[in-house]
Parts: structure tokens; sequence; C-alpha cells
């Protein structure tokens, strides 16, 4: 037995790399890393940390105040878990989350969100927040958290991620990036398999797919002024993420020159002197005690320099977002009512509006979008409406209900939900329209209606016996039939015909059922979702009741208009090609302004300029990597997924990476390139000096690529201009990859001139035996156009 507890308290204190302390150059007194414009916050937050003792030192790192002997103190950071809105938190906003923010493809808007949601952090008194993130990237269609992320492209994810932590700096709270690194999927992140040798999933990579996917958002996040970094519950390469010395101090901070503090995601800290070896900087307070480091300093298990090092990086962030000028209120409690939402709701509706994709429309027959005064309106779909209770949800991290979600979706689950003050749904907007147009507008706000589900209530209907629309009610895909028994001349769901309750149950001169609603409509709108979140992983990338819903509704309205919000790829195929099904409006979770936002782009008060951030494909087998269920997760596609995979392998998808029509049209004009620095071009390898975000000459422009782009049709609008490179051979690269895009809003007959700074980052590969960023000498082709498969014109340049 007192064997047994000698090996159990070593493994808590040194775990399974005790003897890999951090290397020097990862300290930031080394002077290993120029810290530009974190060099005066770090002078003050070395200073401050020089007068404290090391219990006090302890304290900072383990997240408590500090009243100095000195006459210094401290107050821990306030840490909040959200980055689109506050979690669980009454009175604040319910923003875009990450996969609909994306969507816009507009770095104004990325900034802007960042910037407006950080201010309420700022103003409820919180300063450390557990967002935003770039991990999830997106390796898989499957995964439950992708609404909380960006996109499978690093280069897309790393401008948004970039942006968004310099928007949430300017509000002066600190932004701590997650989950680092190779996070890609809920299940088994805490627990083992049904194998019970299994444990918390690892997931294996070789140094050039973690470099060219999912490190490199993170660079672009540090170079842009991350102060934090949360690192996964899951493990990278068999070594917890935040206890591998490899991808936290070599990479993040040496390679990386990461200036700031490293905190764990729950429960990933299981060691003492290995998590603070490794580059942990704050954790626990059972872990660490003054006790412990200090008998690791004396015997030679950890250091005085590291135990520096992790107070000053757990307080330089504060410094350098302006923390200390002492304006930030206390932090309130969950239900304190504070004035922070300003006119946020006005930015909200419109990046939701700008997120949207119109992936189908057909106008050709008078159908299609956007509707202009339509007669008759008939809303299909639990999506449409309000749930039976909300609009929030209970907060879980166990998983959501989905997988699709019986009311109006315009959130994820887990600690990256909204909280909602309140939630304009697709149905109350459209109601508003019908009103003031003096449309007739119906409605059957259920996935799975029969007319037998109903038999009174003035047209409203008693209580459906299949489907249900409240949060937990289930589905049934064998009560999915449309009879029109109940039509004129039939029986009614009642028991009888000619009676006064039964005429009540006729609504507007039919009994309600989705094939009378459909049949003599004008236009007919189905709304779907897909749900997913924080805990437990996407159980479908279709619907089968959904599906099925759509089919019915188009088999007998000629002019069906399907609007999808979902938090990852969904697929189409079963009913996009119906003659009938004239358009899609597709989107993320849009938060609270959701309604208002879908009702904007149906009438063209707004154009549609979203595109895709997945690939959408036509069958599920089309992707390249499923939910992993075993203890070890080998990323055997390297940086093939997504697009990439779908181009390697000539795969046909129903709709490409970054596709999104418009109401008008645009034209572009021919393309050029220039070389701006040759000196840079003409070496393999970079050699700047090491600086925050990596080696200064990588972020320089080294090729301007420019376009016209021409607004051609009768409308104003917004177009999302794309720049792909392909590679040299000799690079052993995708056959294209997002190297730049420019959003750009044009009135109609307008011509614009567009350019793409190319970075000498952007045409790198990495060379993994040489563990640098290379650049291949022989031919680069860069196209621009409206999407991956989409590509209007190129030019190429030698180098």
């Amino acid at each position: 037995m007192k064997a047994a507890a000698a090996f159990s308290l070593a493994s808590l204190l040194y775990g399974a790399s005790a003897a890999s302390n951090t290397t020097s150059a990862a300290l930031l007194s080394s002077g290993h890393v120029k810290l530009g414009e974190f060099a005066e916050a770090y002078a003050k937050a070395k200073a401050f940390v020089a007068g404290l003792t090391n219990a006090e030192k302890v304290s900072i790192i383990t997240g408590s105040d500090v009243d100095s002997s000195n006459g210094s103190s401290w107050t821990a950071l306030a840490n909040k878990d959200g980055f689109a809105g506050i979690n669980y938190q009454y009175y604040v906003s319910g923003f875009p989350m990450g996969n609909a923010l994306a969507m816009t493809w507009d770095k104004d808007y990325f900034d802007a969100e960042a910037y407006a949601s950080g201010r309420e952090f700022y103003l409820m008194g919180y300063n450390l927040i557990n967002g935003p993130e770039a991990g999830p990237l997106g390796r898989t269609p499957w995964g439950g958290r992708q609404a909380e992320a960006f996109s499978p492209d690093p280069y897309l994810s790393g401008v948004a991620l970039a942006k968004t932590i310099s928007g949430m700096n300017r509000a002066g709270v600190i932004a701590g990036g997650r989950h680092y690194l190779l996070n890609e999927q809920e299940t088994n992140r805490t627990t083992g398999t049904s194998d019970t040798t299994s444990a918390v999933y690892s997931s294996n990579a070789d140094e050039k797919t973690i470099h060219e996917l999912y490190l490199w958002p993170f660079q672009d996040a540090v170079q842009a002024g991350m102060a934090a970094v949360m690192c996964a519950m899951s493990h990278v390469n068999n070594t917890g993420s935040c206890e591998n010395s490899h991808i936290v101090s070599e990479l993040l901070k040496e390679e990386l020159g990461f200036p700031g503090m490293v905190f764990p995601d729950v429960n990933s800290q299981s060691t003492s002197y290995g998590s603070a070896n490794a580059g942990l900087d704050y954790g626990s307070s059972s872990l660490w005690t003054a006790d412990i480091l200090n008998a690791g300093i004396s015997n030679g298990s950890f250091t005085q320099a590291r135990l520096d090092d992790m107070a000053i990086r757990n307080v330089i962030g504060y410094y350098f977002v302006g923390l200390d000028d002492g304006k930030q209120p206390d932090e309130a409690g969950s239900t304190d009512y504070r004035d922070v939402r300003s006119n946020h709701s006005a930015l909200i509706r419109e990046v939701s509006a700008a997120s949207l994709v119109l992936l189908k429309n057909d106008v050709t027959n008078g159908g299609g979008l956007p509707l202009n005064r339509p007669r008759t309106i008939s809303v299909f779909g639990a999506h449409a409406g309000p749930a039976m209770a909300g609009p929030n949800q209970a907060f879980s991290v166990q998983g959501s209900s989905g997988p699709t979600y019986q009311g109006h979706l315009a959130s994820g689950s887990g600690s990256g939900q909204l909280s909602f003050s309140y939630l304009m749904t697709p149905f109350q907007s459209l109601t508003t329209r019908a009103a003031a147009d003096g449309s007739m507008i119906r409605w059957i706000l259920n996935d799975t209606y029969t007319d037998s589900s109903s038999s009174s209530g003035g047209g409203m209907g008693s209580p459906p016996t299949t489907g249900g629309n409240g949060p937990s009610g289930s589905s049934n895909s064998s009560s999915s039939s449309n009879s029109t028994a109940g039509g004129p001349g039939g029986s009614t769901g009642g028991g009888g015909g000619g009676n006064a309750l039964s005429n009540l149950g006729q609504g507007t001169a039919v009994t309600p059922s989705i094939t009378n609603y459909a049949e003599d409509s004008e236009v007919c709108l189905v709304f779907l979702n897909s749900f997913a979140g924080e805990g437990a992983d996407r159980e479908e990338l279709y619907n089968t009741d959904q599906d099925t819903l759509v089919k019915s509704v188009a088999s007998e309205c000629n002019n069906t208009v399907v609007v999808i919000n979902t938090v990852g790829p969904r697929l189409v195929d079963a009913w996009v090609e119906l003659e009938n099904v004239t358009a899609v409006l597709y989107g993320g979770m849009l938060g609270q302004e959701s309604g208002n936002a879908i009702a904007d782009v149906l009438y063209g008060d707004v154009n549609p300029s979203g595109k895709l951030i997945n690939t959408i494909a036509k069958n599920e087998s089309d992707y390249p990597v499923k939910i992993c269920y075993t203890a070890q997760c080998d990323f055997d596609e390297g940086v093939y997924i997504d697009y990439r995979h779908f181009d390697r392998y000539n795969v046909t998808p129903r709709y490409p990476f970054g596709h999104g029509l418009s109401y008008t049209t645009f034209e572009y004009g021919d393309v050029t390139a220039k070389k701006t620095n040759e000196k840079a071009l003409s070496a393999t390898y970079p050699s700047g000096p090491m600086a925050v975000g990596g080696k200064t000459d990588l972020f320089e422009t080294v090729i301007t690529i420019t376009t016209t782009l021409t607004n051609s049709g009768s409308r104003s609008g917004a177009e999302v201009a794309q720049l792909y490179v392909s590679y040299p051979d000799a690079a052993a690269q995708p056959i294209r990859q997002l190297r730049g895009f420019e959003k750009v809003p044009l009135e109609a007959g307008a011509k614009e001139t567009v350019s793409f700074a190319v970075r000498r980052k952007d045409i790198s590969y990495w060379d993994a035996e040489a563990k640098e960023w290379a650049l291949a000498t022989g031919t680069y082709t860069f196209a621009v156009g409206s999407s991956s498969r989409d590509l209007r014109g190129s030019v190429e340049v030698q180098i």
C-alpha cells in the first residue's frame, strides 16, 4: 500500500514527462522573442512579479487574490465562458455564433462583433474569456461543437480568429483562444470507450498536418495579440494537451513566440511538475501549492525561473489590454441587471443577414427569392417558430437533445451557448411582414404533422400527437403521412363534419394539413435545423422527418423555399433537385435577431452575400473523416479535409466551399500579379527575427494579386472575391488552397479593383525535415473566383 501511494504521488508531481523541462527559449526572460506591442505590458508584469514572494506568485497562478506585504495587490481574473455572448448571464446579447460569423467572410464584421461582445463581457466585470475557438477546426462534419468555431479552412479560421482576438483586446478583455490543439470531437473527450483499455482519446498527427492545418489559425491569432490560450481535455500524440511540452512550450511559446498565459480546460491538468514544466501557466491549487513548488525548486524538479515566468504570463494580458487603468466594474452576479447591450441588436441583425448563404435560386417561372408581397404564405416546420418554452435551454455540457431542435434554433449548447434576453423567430418576423403587405399567412409549426393531429381551435389546432414542439419532443418518422382526408368533402380529425366545432378546426377554409396548406400557396417556406453542442457529437448530417416534410410540401407547392440553420454541414440531396424547390437559404446559428435577419433576406431588404465555410457533400460517405470511437485517433488523412479532400479525389460536391449566390450578378476581370519582395522570395527559409507570432518575414507581403469586380446586375450587393493558390509539385500540397478573400459591396453597375496581399507564410509549406516553413521553386498559380470551384481568372508566378 505504501509503495502504491508513493507511486501515485510521484505520478501527480512529475507526470509522464517529468524529465522534459521547459527550455530556456520558452521563458519570456530569455529574450528569445521580440515582444513588440507586448513590451510595455511585459515590463509592467515583470516589475510587479519581482516584488512578490513565491507563495504570492503561486496564489496568482492558481487564481487567487494577492495582498502583498510590499503594498502590491492582485485581484484574480474573472473567467467566463462564451464569445458570441456571455454564457449563463441575464440581460446580455446573443450574437451570431462562430459558424455564422465566418459565413459573412467579412473582416470588418469579425472585428465589430468581437468588440461589441467584448464590451458586454467587460461591463459585466469579466476579463478572461474562454473563447473564441479555432479548435475544433472542423476535421469532421460530425463534430458537435462546430457552431462555436469558424471553418475547416485554416486560412479563413486564422483571419477570423485574429480579427476576433484583436476586437476583444480593444474592448478591454483578455480573449483566450481555444481549444489547443487537435481537439476535433466530443466523443471520449473525458471518458473511455467500452473497451476498458481505452482512455481519453489521443489525436495523433504528424508535424506537417499540425502546422499546415491546426496550428495555422493559432499562429495568426498570436501575431494579432492573443494573450491567453486554453489547452484541451484531449491528448496529442499520447500526451495530454496541457502537459505536452512539444505543442505548448516548443510550438506555441518558442516557434510562435506566444507571450501570454496557457490555461487548462476542465480536468486537463493531472500533474504538478509535469504540467508546469510542459508550459501550463495557470492551474490547480491542489497540484500547485507553495510547498510543492518550493520543494521542486529545491530538488531540481522545477525552477525559480519557470515560476516567475508563469506568474508574469498570468498578468501580462491584464496590462496588455489596459485593465490596469482601474475602470472595469466589479464582476456581476449571473442575474444582476446592467445596461450593457447598447444598440448591439442592430449589429446582430446586420451580421446575421450578411451571413446567410443563398445555395439555390430558380426564378425562371416567377418563383424563388426575393419575395414580393406574396398573397398567400404557408410556413412549415418546428424551426420556424418558438419552442414550447424558452428562449434559453438548460445548461448542459453533456450534449444536446438533438439531432434536431423542436423550435427555432439560434444557438448551440454547452459552454458556448448564448444567453438570450429575447429571440426573434422567423414566424414572428414573417407575420409582421404579412400584416404590412396584406398577405395571408398560414402555418404548421411541426415537422411531422398530420391532419389527424388536430381537431379544433380556430385554425390553431390542439397540440399535435406526433413529433411535438417542445425542447424534448421526440420525432416519429412513421407519422409523416400527410393525408388530406380532413379536407373539403372528407371527415375531419374531430370525428364528424358539419358541426361548429369541426368548422372552427378548418382554419382558412381547409383543415390544417401539409398538403392542404401547400397546394394553393403562392410561396411555401419550409424551415429545417440540425442541433448539437458540447459533450456529444452529431448523430446525422440529414434528418428523415425534415426531408420528408420538404418533399411533402414540394409535391403540392410549385414555389417551395427551404431555410436551414445548422451547427455544421447539412446534406440536402434528398430534395434539392426537385423542380418545385425553387430556393434554399442556408445559415449557421444567428443569435437573437435570427428571424428578422432571415426575413430581411427572404424579402430582399438585404441581398444575400454569405458564402459556405464547409463543403456540402452529396452523400455522407463523401466526407473523409467520421467520429473516432477508439482511444487512438490517427489523423491519417493529413491535410486533406473538406474541399482539399474533394479536390484530391475528384469528388463532386453538391455545393463547394465558398459557394453563395446573390440577387444580382458579378463579373471578374483579368487577374494580375506583382512580386513585392524579391529578396524574400529568393530565400528558401525565413530568416527574420523571432517576434510575437513567429519569424517576422513570414508575415511580410511578397506578392500582390489584383483583379476587378463589377456588379453587372440590377441590384446593389456584395461579393466575396476569393483567392486560391496552387503550389509547385515539389511542395506536395493540395490542388488549391484559400489564401485571400475580400468582401466587396457594389452598387448596380459599379466596378472596383480588388487586391490581395499574399504573405510569405501563405505560399510556404512545412518542411518537416528542416522544421521550417519553406518556399518551393517553381510555378505558383493564383486563381480568383466566387468559390473553390468557380474560378474566374488566374495568373502564374515563377519563384
